[in-house]
């Protein structure tokens, strides 16, 4: 019996018998391929995000303060993309860190300082929120009165939190890290340039959505004792939520647009969705929010209960499509598509 190109087996007899084609061979190579992505980009990861748990841990438990493994969530995957991007690059081919940069085309270099501007500025508001705050968040207060909480919270909060982060930070790493791989090229050439600019403009929403929903919630707070259901409030109850999703939904299609798009770059921003309004974020604000308001704020709770029945808590509703605050957000995207197509112009010229 011999093998064909053909898939047919043949018979020394020279009878042949069609057959399935064999395969075995090209799977095992695919399953390796994801294996080996996976034990040289999600393992260090998981090593970095653990290794900041534990210090985040330790200085948590030193302070009975829960919130500071939020100061990790951000800082923690800007260190992630900087990283597989620039450091392990250096390290490993004996760059210095501007000719490992110098190295990155310009796709990796929009997705590493998209990381950079997003965890920056989220880093800041959350660290200034907290000191300013000067004890715990609020959202905590039930932890904090578990008696047992400390000796568990490191395997059940501080550690998955970390897997969290690895798992996101796959939206990047294999890319920075190893530049073009196992691209799907489901995408025809000719839709790159709407997809870039689709992406670039999805960040931009994003990220204007999240910083506009920190900022006008601080002014709200300093006029009012009101629940704020003004401003990018009147869109969803969520707004930074849905901005932080935004942003990271806009990774893999930047990477889609340029041909670099790999599978398991589409594991990240449904991790992030996962976490965001189904574990932390959305749902756990929306738990803390009640169970406070119950007690403390009688008013409040009747504005949450209304707030509820007419707006959505994390994807908008289609008639928000008119709202002032969507279309201005909407204008911010596309302003971001057309800034980043003239520095593109600038950094080639």
């Amino acid at each position: 019996m011999e093998f064909n190109p053909k898939g047919a087996v043949s018979s020394a007899a020279g009878d042949s018998r069609p057959r399935l084609p064999d395969i075995s061979h090209r799977a095992m190579a695919t399953t390796t391929n994801v294996l080996g992505l996976l034990h040289d980009n999600l393992l260090p990861s998981l090593n970095l995000h653990s290794s900041l748990a534990m210090f985040a841990y330790t200085v948590s438990r030193a302070t009975g303060r829960v919130e500071i493994k939020d100061w990790l969530w951000p800082s923690g995957m800007v260190l992630n993309a900087w990283y597989h991007g620039v450091l392990a690059r250096s390290w490993e081919n004996g760059l210095s860190l501007r000719e490992s940069i110098s190295t990155l085309g310009w796709t990796q270099k929009l997705l590493l300082g998209g990381i950079t501007l997003w965890g920056v500025r989220l880093f800041t508001r959350i660290a200034t929120r907290s000191i300013k705050r000067g004890k715990d968040d609020s959202r905590y207060d039930d932890m904090n009165q578990d008696t047992s909480f400390w000796n568990k919270a490191f395997f059940t909060v501080f550690i998955p939190e970390a897997v969290f982060q690895a798992l996101i930070s796959l939206s990047w790493s294999l890319v920075l890290q190893q530049g073009t791989i196992g691209s799907l090229e489901a995408t025809p050439p000719q839709y790159s340039g709407l997809l870039h600019g689709l992406a670039v403009g999805l960040y931009t929403t994003g990220l204007n959505m999240e910083a506009m929903a920190d900022q006008q919630l601080e002014e709200h707070k300093k006029q009012s004792s009101d629940l704020n259901r003004s401003g990018v409030f009147s869109i969803v109850r969520h707004p930074n939520y849905l901005g932080d999703a935004l942003v990271h939904f806009s990774f893999p299609l930047l990477l889609a647009a340029d041909g670099m798009l790999h599978p398991l770059s589409l594991v990240g921003p449904l991790a992030n969705y996962v976490f965001l309004r189904f574990i932390g974020g959305d749902k756990q604000n929306e738990e803390s929010q009640e169970q406070r308001y119950k007690a403390e704020a009688p008013q409040k709770y009747r504005q949450l209960e209304e707030w509820r029945a007419n707006k959505n808590s994390f994807w908008p509703a289609l008639r928000e499509v008119t709202n002032p605050w969507s279309l201005a957000l909407i204008s911010l995207g596309a302003f971001g598509v057309l800034a980043e197509r003239g520095l593109r112009k600038y950094m080639r010229a």
